[in-house]
């Protein structure tokens, strides 16, 4: 790893830190946190009192069919970033089934624009609210 990434995983490691001080979930609010990678992005949700996920949600677990069309930018959307919407919608549906309405988001340290806001669309647009 070169050192300027080695230094942005570091600022952003810190702004995550800053985040987890002040944001935390429950079982009747759980957080929804963020993770994006290169290629990737993984959301899930947490319940923070016992520490224990309660759903979660990732482009590799997405159906093919679904990937690829939201790859192709049917939605007016670049690839991954409708990919990553897609993701949000397939979270959401999984709090919905659980009977979780509301939860708080955690980007995690990541700026709130392009994957992680087109995520958080995602979950909105199918009833998780925050």
């Amino acid at each position: 790893m070169s050192a300027r990434n080695k230094h942005k995983n570091d600022l952003r490691a810190r702004r995550h830190r800053r985040i987890r001080a002040k944001v935390s979930g429950t079982a009747e609010r759980p957080r929804l946190t963020v993770f994006r990678s290169a290629l990737h992005v993984y959301a899930q949700l947490v319940d923070d009192t016992v520490g224990k996920t309660l759903a979660a949600a990732d482009d590799l677990g997405l159906d093919k069919k679904a990937k690829a069309a939201a790859a192709k930018g049917e939605d007016k959307r670049k690839a991954k970033v409708a990919v990553a919407y897609a993701v949000g919608k397939t979270l959401a549906e999984k709090a919905v089934k659980l009977g979780i309405k509301r939860a708080v988001f955690d980007r995690g340290g990541f700026s709130y624009t392009g994957r992680v806001a087109a995520l958080a669309e995602g979950a909105r647009d199918n009833g998780l609210q925050f």
